[in-house]
């Protein structure tokens, strides 16, 4: 069966995550076969809307525990590895369509930040979402440091971030993580309601303002990008990064450095 399913909707193209037995988890096949749909989505022409959403009980657990012990024993893995990823990751900001992630369950780390990199993000109440990469001796370099200070404020941002803090759905909602929340049985046609007003809207001024909000937005995408994956480098080849990884495999808390 197909890690990532499609479905079409008139002018709506739904990207389904569909590695349910995992939690979704983002492993190294299910990221390349997210790439190729978001691709196919971003040149058919007959696409105006992109839906991302997962099967199974949650959006995704995040990056795959597997791929990040990779990285931990060859740390000089981790830039094109993450370039890999955050090329796709950035397809949903750079298409010039809007893309929504329609969120349940629990969206973490690596799936978060491409919950961000999304336009709009429909959520459910009792969903919990969280930029976990401190607790094992990371910081967020898929986008996350870059994007969440834009979307809910730096002050906001630094809570959620260095403090690896996890928001429900309400909570996502009241600072501006999520645009729009429902209840889990309805979070479907919360996410049909939004794109049927976008759906409203034509589509060369949809894509154009996306643009020039992007640029308006985070002026420096690139440059803040970079500096990113420059202090992941440094996070992966520091004893902490190891012990973190080491303490999330043995289901107990991690012991770093100078506590």
């Amino acid at each position: 069966m197909s890690l990532v399913q499609q479905e079409d909707r008139g002018g709506v193209r739904h990207v389904v995550l569909n590695r349910p037995e995992k939690r979704n988890a983002l492993n190294t096949d299910l990221i390349e076969a997210l790439g190729v749909a978001l691709r196919a989505a971003a040149s058919d022409t007959t696409v105006r809307c992109v839906v991302l959403r997962a099967h199974g009980t949650m959006f995704s657990s995040g990056m795959d525990a597997a791929d990040l012990a990779t990285i931990a024993r060859d740390p000089v893995r981790l830039r094109e590895w993450r370039e890999r990823i955050l090329s796709i990751w950035n397809l949903c900001d750079q298409m010039p369509k809007a893309t929504i992630a329609q969120l349940h369950g629990a969206c973490l780390g690596g799936a978060a930040e491409l919950a961000l990199a999304c336009d709009l993000r429909v959520v459910a109440q009792d969903a919990t979402i969280g930029l976990v990469e401190t607790r094992i001796g990371l910081i967020p370099d898929l986008g996350g440091c870059t994007r969440l200070p834009a979307i809910v404020g730096l002050g906001r941002a630094k809570e959620l971030i260095m403090a690896s803090r996890f928001v429900d759905g309400i909570e996502a909602e009241r600072i501006g993580l999520a645009n729009r929340v429902a209840s889990a049985d309805q979070l479907g046609a919360a996410t049909d309601l939004l794109v049927g007003e976008l759906l409203a809207c034509a589509p060369l001024a949809v894509g154009l303002a996306k643009g020039i909000i992007g640029a308006s937005a985070l002026p420096a995408l690139a440059e803040t990008l970079e500096e990113e994956v420059t202090a992941q480098e440094l996070c992966a080849t520091s004893q902490d990064f190891g012990e973190g990884v080491l303490a999330f495999a043995e289901r107990r808390p991690p012991r770093f450095s100078g506590t």
